[in-house]
Formats: C-alpha cells, structure tokens, sequence
C-alpha cells in the first residue's frame, strides 16, 4: 500500500513510471497465481504492472504462510511445476494485467526446460551478478534467447542478510574498484553500478537511505575499455545468495560460484 501511495502522491503519470512485482513461493499452484497479481494491483493502486517475475523455480505449500514450515521447522514445498506456474503467468500476460514476465534465480537448465515449453518468453531474468560473480556466459546464453538480464545484489556482499562473504573485505572497497574509482571521481560502489550498466543490464541497486539513493544514481557513466578489462581479474566466481538449504530446492546447478 505505501507504494501505492507514493505513486499516487508524486503526480507522476503511470505510463511514465515502470512497476515490477513477483510471484512468491508460496502461490505456485495455477489457481494462485492470478490472485496474487491481483493482490499486488489492489496493493499498488494499479491495474497492470510492467514486469511480473516468478521469484524463485521453487513451489512452497499453498496457504497464506511466506514460508510454511513443518514442526521440525523445515520449508514445507509445494508440488506444482514451475512450467505449470508459468503458463499460469502466460495468462496475466494474455489478459493484459503484466504487461511482461519473466523469471528470477535460474539456472539455464531450467530456463531451458521452461523454454521448451512456454508460449511466452521470459523478458528478462533478474539473477545475482556483480564484479565479484560477473557470469559472463550464462549472461550471454540469455540474451541469445532473447531474455535480457537484470543484476540484483551489485555490491555483492554489501547486503547484510547474506551470511556468506561477512568475514571478507567489502567488494565496493575492492582495491581494484577503488582505484578505476579514483579515475572518474566515483567510489567504489558507483564502478559496480557502472561496470554492470556497460555489460548491458539492468542494475538494481537496493537502499532506503535519501544519500546513498542519489549517490547510486551518480553510477550511470561509461568506463573505458581499459578499466572494464582490469575488472574482469576480480571475478571470484563468488555467490553469496543461494538459499538451497533451508527453500528445499538445489538452486544453480551448473552455474558460476555454485557450491556443491
């Protein structure tokens, strides 16, 4: 609702602003998944939303429990397919109320199964990538099926919910980052952005802080061939998002930073 709001508030016409929401684990099943639109639309003050993801390939029960647990206090799945979840999502398409969909933490297994099945392509896939895990190939294997790419979590292990990278060094304080940094008048926070924004994806820095809001803005600026090519020594192959363990699902098969 306070979305909603703001939106309301701010004047600015809808057609100008681009709204993306998701599909939670929770409401996989077919017969959720156009009322949990509905229920982000009524939220948002919206009828359509530009861009509806399915957040996860993982079903969790049905029911109204994010995350429904047993009484060992282990994620409850569901058993719907994430091919019938969406084919369901195909339908909000169709009907007009998602204007695009698409996926979210994918492997290209999977992408390539629901390819091989969908009516619709995905839009775009809204994946982990950052200096430190750049994904080069899988990056291009999306594109080449036409799927554009979405980064989240660009300063890596800057986002404090992730366990994994809290005992190393910040990647927006690399040495590397801080340097190219130093060339432009940015920090290294800002090379991140800029780094992603020259592979040709949409960068989705994530804060609540008025300052940092404005200082990520001040990351759209081109870097020279020179210094994209220091970047590429950073990559560690490093991922710091996998939640496999505690959502029952073995997330990212066969790709980059993937810990088996």
């Amino acid at each position: 609702p306070a979305v909603g709001a703001a939106i309301k508030k701010s004047g600015i016409p809808r057609s100008k602003i681009f709204i993306t929401t998701k599909l939670w684990n929770n409401s996989h099943h077919p017969d959720d998944v156009e009322p949990a639109l509905d229920a982000s639309l009524a939220d948002l003050g919206t009828d359509y939303v530009d861009l509806y993801l399915m957040h996860w390939p993982v079903a969790f029960g049905r029911g109204d429990s994010m995350f429904p647990k047993n009484s060992n206090g282990k994620i409850i799945n569901g058993d719907t397919d994430f091919v019938d979840t969406w084919k369901a999502m195909e339908k909000t398409f169709k009907k007009g109320k998602a204007k695009a969909i698409g996926i979210s933490n994918f492997s290209r297994k999977e992408t390539e199964r629901l390819l091989n099945e969908a009516e619709v392509v995905p839009a775009a896939h809204q994946i982990e990538i950052h200096p430190y895990l750049q994904q080069n190939e899988a990056c291009e294997w999306f594109k080449s099926k036409g799927i554009h790419v979405q980064q989240y979590s660009p300063f890596g292990n800057q986002n404090e919910i992730y366990s994994k990278g809290q005992n190393m060094g910040k990647l927006i304080d690399d040495p590397i980052l801080v340097e190219i940094g130093k060339k432009y008048n940015k920090n290294g926070a800002q090379v991140a952005l800029a780094w992603g924004i020259a592979q040709g994806h949409s960068v989705l820095p994530k804060s609540k802080t008025p300052s940092r809001i404005k200082d990520n803005l001040k990351g759209d600026f081109r870097l020279e061939k020179e210094d994209l090519e220091k970047l590429k020594s950073v990559d560690k192959g490093m991922r710091f998002n996998d939640p496999s363990a505690n959502f029952g699902w073995n997330f990212y098969i066969g790709e980059d930073g993937k810990v088996e």
